[in-house]
């Protein structure tokens, strides 16, 4: 932490002096940059190779085309947000405050409107208010793609890597995190998806309650493939899903990522990820600061990113993707088109 940082944080709360630290990505911190981004993490922090790895892309991106320095804070917990918030705007110092996650909209309602000349934005909510960017992303319409594969697959005998389907028991599964509305949209497409592909498949789905418990993910999805007869299970459970892609592992079975190709940023387990839902929540922080650096940002406005964005969309495994058949393949593209015309509506509720 440098010194003129220390002199802020003094004055701060236990979170703030807890949890805030400085940092330039390489750059160094000599006060010298022309403009200041402040990071509130979701709960999970990074690492999770997931959201919040994907929000601190779109930061680095940034940091390698702008005259820029950012610190950050990864709250512990969700009563943390608020002052995790305050601290950075009770500085003045900050160009932009990027709040990323839902789960830090009830906390920006409440400050945002005391602090009216500083930006923020909020990933995956939306803030109305004049100075809140709010960004969202249409997770039904991508879980519907990812969907629409497990239930094309599951019917049929596919091996691939280390997996295989179980086409007698035709049966996926849904591991969330905490279940909320935003999380329950995913389950919404995803059960939307494969019930297009295939009325006879069945959905087993669980909730596991948190973002950050490996080992709750993968004893969940343990039991759906070991009690449900489930071959594909999809997760929309930050690091969590390193459990379903551990279990998918142990069972011979099939994952689907989500936020970010998991095949790649958890390349160890390759071999089972089918597919992942990403979610270019570093496109949003990135055109966010981009904005804020140009002069052009707009607060009090929502900018909607589905599949005719490139926002959301299915991503084939980097290892197993050459393996799905073409036909299969070519129905995920057509539904797409679909998706993107209007022709299939997707519930976002269940």
């Amino acid at each position: 932490m440098t010194r003129n940082r220390r002199r802020f944080l003094e004055g701060a709360s236990a979170v703030g002096l807890a949890g805030i630290a400085g940092c330039v990505g390489g750059f160094g911190d000599d006060g010298s940059a022309e403009y200041r981004v402040g990071m509130v993490y979701a709960t999970g922090g990074t690492g999770d190779d997931s959201f919040n790895d994907m929000a601190k892309q779109g930061l680095t991106n940034a940091l390698e085309e702008f005259d820029l320095s950012y610190e950050k804070t990864e709250p512990d917990n969700e009563g943390e947000f608020s002052s995790a918030q305050r601290t950075f705007a009770e500085s003045g110092d900050y160009d932009l405050i990027n709040c990323v996650g839902y789960a830090q909209a009830d906390a920006l309602r409440e400050n945002a409107p005391e602090y009216p000349d500083q930006n923020f934005i909020i990933v995956d909510e939306v803030v109305d208010v004049d100075n809140v960017r709010s960004y969202t992303f249409d997770e039904p319409e991508g879980s519907f793609q990812v969907g629409h594969l497990a239930g094309l697959l599951t019917d049929r005998e596919f091996a691939a890597g280390a997996g295989e389907t179980n086409p007698d028991a035709s049966t996926v599964g849904f591991v969330g995190g905490t279940r909320t509305p935003l999380i329950e949209s995913f389950e919404a497409g995803f059960r939307a998806g494969v019930e297009y592909a295939n009325d006879d498949a069945e959905v087993v789905s669980s909730y596991v309650g948190n973002f950050n418990d490996t080992g709750r993910g993968q004893s969940t999805a343990r039991s759906m493939y070991q009690n449900n007869d489930a071959d594909i299970v999809f997760h929309a459970a930050g690091r969590t899903g390193v459990g379903v892609f551990q279990a998918a592992q142990d069972e011979g079975r099939f994952a689907i990522g989500v936020d970010d190709d998991q095949s790649i940023s958890n390349a160890d387990f390759a071999d089972v990820i089918l597919a992942s839902m990403v979610k270019s929540v570093d496109t949003a922080v990135y055109n966010a600061i981009e904005s804020v650096v140009n002069g052009t940002f707009e607060g009090g406005e929502t900018e909607a990113l589905g599949l005719e964005q490139d926002g959301v969309g299915a991503v084939y495994g980097d290892e197993l993707g050459a393996d799905i058949p073409q036909e299969i393949k070519d129905a995920l593209a057509e539904s797409k088109q679909a998706l993107i015309d209007g022709e299939i509506d997707v519930p976002s509720e269940l």
